[in-house]
């Protein structure tokens, strides 16, 4: 089993109090409320509620440490299944509200900031290199949305044109680079988790997208 090498990133990881703990149950808690929001469009009973809310806010952690040879962080924590049922019931006890569905968006936006750097800094302390830091930040932040669109019958994210894997990637991408120049882990954390939430907040706002493949144009 892979250990955490890097004392320091490991002491950030376990405590919900520093910066990147703190990312880290936000991540959860807000993924957890867009799988609750999916349930909610499907008019779907508690339970279901809950089985999407806790599917979809450690999905990504659990391919994340499956990959990487770690302990999965939320079989040997039991907080992080509660937040995902705090996150559920919130949004049971919300009801029907015009705005839900439109929150499920910038809840989307705040977990790709926050689990992109997540995944990226736990790589990091087992001594990943660069690359694979910033791909398990992107797997990390996607994967759950992911499950959580196909077990709910809606169109992926890896198949719509809009800007969310890549928030993830600046996310990740971002915390790497800061990392690498020496910074501390806590500013690092905050500046590339607010540039992915940014880049996202930017393509909801402004219908951002990155540009498609060209058709072959006629002789």
């Amino acid at each position: 089993m892979t250990q955490l090498v890097d004392p320091e990133t490991a002491r950030a990881l376990a405590d919900p109090v520093t910066v990147l703990g703190a990312l880290d149950f936000a991540g959860v808690a807000v993924f957890a409320a867009t799988g609750a929001l999916a349930a909610a469009r499907q008019k779907q009973d508690l339970v279901t509620f809950a089985f999407f809310g806790a599917m979809t806010g450690v999905g990504g952690g659990t391919l994340r440490d499956v990959l990487l040879g770690l302990p999965v962080f939320w079989v040997s924590d039991w907080r992080y299944i509660a937040v995902c049922l705090a996150a559920v019931l919130a949004i049971w006890m919300l009801g029907q509200r015009d705005w839900r569905f439109r929150a499920l968006l910038w809840l989307d936006a705040l977990g790709l900031g926050a689990y992109g750097v997540m995944g990226a800094a736990k790589a990091e302390a087992i001594g990943a290199s660069p690359l694979i830091c910033i791909v398990m930040g992107a797997l990390t932040a996607c994967f759950g949305g992911i499950i959580r669109d196909i077990v709910a019958g809606q169109p992926s994210i890896l198949l719509r044109r809009e800007i969310t894997i890549s928030a993830a990637l600046l996310a990740a991408t971002t915390y790497v680079l800061l990392r690498a120049l020496d910074l501390p882990i806590w500013p690092a954390a905050i500046v590339a988790a607010l540039l992915g939430f940014g880049l996202r907040a930017g393509a909801l706002a402004w219908g951002w997208s990155l540009p498609g493949f060209p058709e072959r144009r006629p002789a």
